[in-house]
């Protein structure tokens, strides 16, 4: 399962997994996302809060996940990932090669830095 927070007045999303993702996860994360899109051509920034990386349900998940990766990341301007794991602290280096959103880590005690940063894209 998956919650989504949208942050209409800074074009921002918050995305928290709880649990291993689903196909259906990212159908409803594109389907907010798209919404987004329409009112303003793209996304100032998507926030996810992670404690651990909850890993896919199965390989229809991780198709899932690539599609969207590769249908909306030109139109996402920066990425947050609020986590405590140091592990995923590799994201960033790895995924910037890749796609086109800025990407940075922050701690789970770094919430409000992190939002400031996705809406100004300033730290």
């Amino acid at each position: 399962m998956i919650v989504i927070e949208p942050l209409r007045d800074k074009n921002i999303l918050i995305i928290t997994p709880h649990g291993s993702l689903e196909k259906a996860d990212f159908e409803t994360i594109a389907n907010e996302v798209e919404l987004a899109l329409r009112s303003n051509g793209k996304l100032n920034g998507l926030m996810i809060n992670i404690e651990s990386f909850p890993g896919w349900k199965n390989f229809e998940a991780l198709a899932a996940h690539l599609k969207f990766v590769s249908g909306h990341h030109r139109r996402i301007e920066r990425i947050a990932v609020v986590t405590s794991r140091r592990l995923l602290r590799i994201i960033p280096a790895v995924a910037g090669l890749f796609v086109h959103p800025e990407i940075r880590l922050f701690d789970l005690k770094q919430r409000a830095p992190a939002l400031s940063w996705l809406e100004t894209g300033r730290l």
